[in-house]
């Protein structure tokens, strides 16, 4: 719902001539709290895309708002992906119970963890790389809204979570932040911090709308970072880290895989000149293709 406003408030002030009404929608990732999201709809993708998706087809809504590391690769026929605001922050954090208010500067490693510490998260990717420095590490599954997660980990359910800072900052539970979780430690997700809006193809009208809210860096470091994902054939939810930034006038992604247990890790780290959509897309097929190289795909399919 935040998103959902957030992007009214966008399009209000982008085409203050059009009337901007939210239709709230659940899906079964947001129904479903307690089964793993790579149980759910068989691999995990598109549990929180596919009903918001099929509402734009039926006509119940003209635009989609999606969390775009939650957005499959693969197109919806008769959808676009039409806009892709500023981005947030991209990193993960690590959060302490209250009470344990530690601060660290730096990578996250430098906050001690006891040994076997439980670690709030469903996610390969995060479990993967955490793994990867510290295998003693265990992890519960953590589902529900951030407020619920949160008090999951207050009541001593687990010793830590791992959450997108995005996530806490737009609901202003940034202050429960104990330490950052930066690159090379852990990688993002594929498009963590950015929204993905969608509309339907043959909408020209909105489109056009939706085309004044694009923000090129923040589309051009995604658009790379899904082509990481799609060349690599992986799922949203596949131990695959990515991180782009700018570097002068090129942008630079590096790319992670890893397998579930943290032991094998392949790394592909690229510069490119990136002026076009083509562009952004060329330089994440050679990630990929790079990976693939060194034997990614084995751990993708294991």
């Amino acid at each position: 719902m935040w998103q959902a406003e957030h992007v009214r408030e966008l399009l209000t002030s982008a085409a203050p001539e059009r009337t901007v009404e939210i239709v709230p929608l659940s899906t079964i990732g947001d129904r479903d709290k307690t089964e793993a999201l790579t149980r759910l709809g068989g691999s995990g993708t598109g549990v929180f895309t596919r009903e918001i998706q099929a509402a734009l087809l039926d006509g119940r809504a003209d635009v989609a708002v999606h969390s775009l590391k939650d957005l499959p690769t693969e197109p919806v026929e008769g959808l676009t992906l039409a806009a892709v605001p500023q981005r947030g922050s991209m990193f993960d954090v690590l959060v302490l119970p209250e009470g344990r208010k530690q601060k660290a500067e730096g990578s996250g490693d430098e906050v001690l963890l006891p040994t076997a510490a439980r670690i709030g998260s469903g996610s390969p990717r995060r479990r993967a790389q955490l793994l990867h420095h510290r295998p003693d590490l265990q992890f519960v599954e953590a589902r529900g809204n951030v407020e619920t997660r949160l008090r999951k980990l207050d009541e001593g359910q687990f010793d830590a979570l791992v959450l997108a800072e995005a996530g806490l900052t737009r609901l202003e539970f940034a202050g429960r932040i104990s330490a950052p979780l930066r690159p090379p430690f852990m990688l993002p997700a594929v498009g963590q911090g950015a929204l993905g809006i969608e509309c339907r193809s043959d909408d020209e009208s909105t489109r056009e709308v939706l085309a004044r809210l694009i923000d090129r860096a923040t589309l051009h470091a995604v658009l790379a970072e899904r082509a990481v994902l799609s060349a690599l054939r992986a799922g949203c939810h596949a131990p695959l880290g990515v991180w782009t930034r700018a570097d002068g006038d090129s942008l630079r992604l590096t790319a992670v895989v890893l397998s579930l247990d943290g032991v094998q890790r392949f790394e592909s780290d690229q510069l490119a000149a990136v002026a076009s959509d083509a562009d952004a897309v060329g330089l994440g097929r050679a990630v990929a293709s790079e990976l693939l190289a060194q034997g990614a795909a084995a751990l993708l399919t294991s």
